[in-house]
């Protein structure tokens, strides 16, 4: 997982370390006013990788309502637009947590987990501008209210296909 926000003054540097589709990703979100985009469901195309990006406006929940998720071959790339603040949980993908819910073999490419309690998850505080993007391995828990009272957020998720970031000849093993 990686998170930060499209404010920070070193996020060109940021950018600049990451696989091109995901730099190229961060750079539409800093470079449009996603609080003022349309809701929906769009197929484009970023740096000639098409992608899918989704814009939802939610509300916080409390965290015993959500259930955790995972993608197998895309990273999802979330970006709070406005609204908030939202917390967004996570943990590793060790391969021990239970499946509720498979979807990995729809377009969604999304498997829901039954909730563990003693899962060792961790919290991402969000305020706008704040993206995170999470690989197959995290399991991730999005839209997590803080404090006593749901809010309304604006959600940006842009789905990068993992093999666009991917290497294209194997170096596996080489130091």
């Amino acid at each position: 997982m990686i998170f930060g926000n499209i404010h920070n003054p070193m996020v060109t540097q940021q950018i600049a370390m990451l696989p091109e589709p995901l730099g190229r990703a961060l750079l539409f979100l800093k470079n449009h006013d996603m609080a003022a985009h349309e809701p929906g469901v769009f197929n484009i195309e970023l740096g000639g990788v098409p992608v899918i990006m989704q814009v939802l406006d939610l509300n916080t929940s409390d965290r015993e309502s959500l259930r955790p998720e995972v993608h197998k071959k895309i990273i999802d790339v979330q970006f709070l637009a406005s609204g908030g603040p939202e917390a967004a949980g996570f943990y590793n993908n060790d391969g021990t947590g239970q499946i509720e819910e498979d979807l990995f073999s729809t377009p969604r490419d999304i498997g829901f987990f039954f909730n563990d309690p003693s899962a060792p998850e961790g919290r991402i505080h969000m305020v706008p501008g704040t993206y995170a993007m999470y690989f197959p391995w995290d399991i991730h828990i999005p839209a997590i209210k803080i404090g006593e009272s749901s809010a309304p957020i604006r959600k940006i998720v842009i789905k990068v296909p993992l093999d666009s970031c991917l290497p294209k000849e194997s170096t596996k093993g080489e130091a």
